[in-house]
C-alpha cells in the first residue's frame, strides 16, 4: 500500500473543507492501492515525509506569502528530510484572497532546494471563496492517488 500524505496548515472553515475535499477524492473507490492521509502542518514530522511515497502541501495565501504553520512544517524538516526524499513526488494547493503568485513562488523555491517534484501545476484557488474551489480540490486528491497507483509519480 502507498501512502499519500496531505500536509496541510488549514486554519479556516473553508481551507478545511477543501483538505477534506482532497481527501475524500484521494480516497476514492476508484484508487486500491493508496492510504491518504492529513497531517496537520504544526504536527507534522520528517518521519510522516519519509514515509510518503507522495505528498500534497496546501495552505492559505497570508499577506503574499504561505501560512506560518507549512513555514513551519518547512523550518522543522527541511534538513531532516534532505538528501533523503530527493525526487519526491508532489502537488502544491494554495487558497490565495490575492493571486497567490508569492505564495507559489516561496513554496517552489524551498521545493526547489528539497530536490522535490511538482507533479502538476499548483493549484491556486483564488478571490473570493468558491464552491467550484471543493470540486478542484477533490479532483487533485484524486488526480495525485490515481497517479501514485498507477506508479506515473
Amino acid at each position: 500500500m502507498k501512502r499519500l500524505a496531505i500536509i496541510a496548515h488549514a486554519p479556516s472553515p473553508n481551507i478545511k473543507r477543501m483538505i477534506n475535499a482532497v481527501l475524500k477524492g484521494a480516497n476514492s473507490n476508484e484508487v486500491n492501492g493508496v492510504e491518504a492521509i492529513f497531517i496537520p502542518a504544526l504536527e507534522a514530522k520528517a518521519e510522516d515525509v519519509l514515509n510518503a511515497d507522495a505528498l500534497i502541501l496546501a495552505t492559505p495565501e497570508n499577506l503574499g506569502y504561505m501560512s506560518g504553520g507549512l513555514k513551519d512544517f518547512f523550518d522543522r524538516n527541511y534538513y531532516p528530510c534532505m538528501d533523503k526524499t530527493e525526487a519526491m513526488p508532489c502537488a502544491v494547493l494554495i487558497r490565495a484572497g490575492n493571486d497567490g503568485t508569492g505564495t507559489k513562488r516561496a513554496i517552489e523555491s524551498i521545493l526547489t532546494g528539497l530536490r522535490w517534484k511538482i507533479v502538476q501545476q499548483p493549484l491556486i484557488c483564488h478571490g473570493d471563496f468558491k464552491e467550484e474551489f471543493i470540486g478542484q480540490a477533490e479532483e487533485l486528491g484524486l488526480f495525485m492517488a490515481a497517479s501514485l497507483d498507477a506508479g506515473i509519480i
